[in-house]
């Protein structure tokens, strides 16, 4: 099996990272963290969510991140959009060029997360995508429960391959295919990316692996030897979900780039900046950094 030779990393910090923190992250720190990713060579950041602040009382300033970011030419800082309220909070905010929608394959979780089926889901999407298109806007689309589900157990590859091309169809320049509660082992990573693989090209697909059970960069290796570039990864390892129990955050970006660094393949992402940024937000945050590779180093 021949490995990518090159791998863009897409940081969830910011956002899926943040997202869950109890004690409110301000929008001078979020933003000083974005500029420091990016400064690492960064080009994807995920910047925040345009979700209502009710559910997620973190992301309520995210047009205020926005406009504070010091922008690099070539980077992109996407927003979560779960619909079209959402999306009118999006075209109001500041610099805003890429969006996500986030699906799942699972039905519980779809209805405990979303409180909608799939299929209302995508039909959510269907004119949130829509417009953003025709604002010339890139639309990246997430599935979540790639790997199984807190609620239903083993999801059916042909389950999370039937949502990502529905995703494909509506516009998705790429479909990030998230083990949101981290289960999942590298044969039945490989199986999952084969099934979706048929149906959405290989080249459109990212990674998205929690690191609940220790899997993901086992994960990770096991699907870029089926072709997969794209990685998603939260710095210091930050986050998690709240509608799965235990489940623990992405993978950690400097983990993920150590191991990429180590075969060979290009990120064009400095790691010792990369962990400055993951050292930064840990001290905002009071606490100890998530990846191993952070910790030894400042052993």
């Amino acid at each position: 099996m021949t490995l990518p030779k090159a791998v863009k990393m897409v940081e969830m910090g910011p956002r899926d990272g943040l997202q869950n923190e109890p004690t409110p992250v301000p929008p001078e720190v979020k933003a000083r963290l974005i500029d420091m990713l990016a400064d690492a060579g960064l080009t994807a950041i995920e910047a925040g969510s345009f979700v209502s602040p009710k559910w997620v009382p973190q992301m309520a300033g995210t047009a205020e991140v926005l406009s504070l970011i010091h922008r690099k030419p070539g980077v992109s800082y996407p927003v979560l959009v779960p619909n079209l309220k959402g999306m009118e909070a999006a075209e109001a905010a500041e610099g805003v060029h890429e969006i996500a929608v986030f699906g799942a394959a699972s039905e519980s979780f779809s209805k405990k997360n979303i409180n909608c089926s799939i299929a209302e889901s995508l039909d959510r999407f269907k004119p949130v995508a829509e417009r953003a298109l025709a604002n010339g806007w890139k639309v990246r689309g997430y599935v979540s429960c790639v790997l199984g589900c807190p609620y239903e157990g083993e999801i059916a590859p042909e389950k999370v391959a039937e949502v990502a091309a529905a995703l494909l169809t509506m516009g998705c320049y790429e479909i990030s295919l998230g083990d949101t509660i981290g289960t999942g082992t590298p044969a039945k990573a490989q199986a999952m990316v084969d099934a979706v693989a048929a149906k959405v090209p290989v080249e459109k697909l990212a990674a998205h692996f929690h690191d609940t059970y220790g899997q993901a960069l086992a994960n990770i290796y096991a699907v870029l030897e089926r072709g997969v570039a794209v990685v998603d990864s939260s710095v210091s390892g930050l986050g998690g979900c709240p509608y799965a129990k235990g489940a623990s955050g992405n993978v950690a970006s400097e983990d993920v780039l150590y191991m990429l660094n180590g075969l060979g393949i290009e990120t064009g992402v400095d790691l010792e900046k990369l962990m400055a940024a993951g050292a930064y937000i840990g001290e905002h945050l009071n606490r100890p950094s998530g990846s191993k590779v952070a910790r030894a180093k400042a052993a």
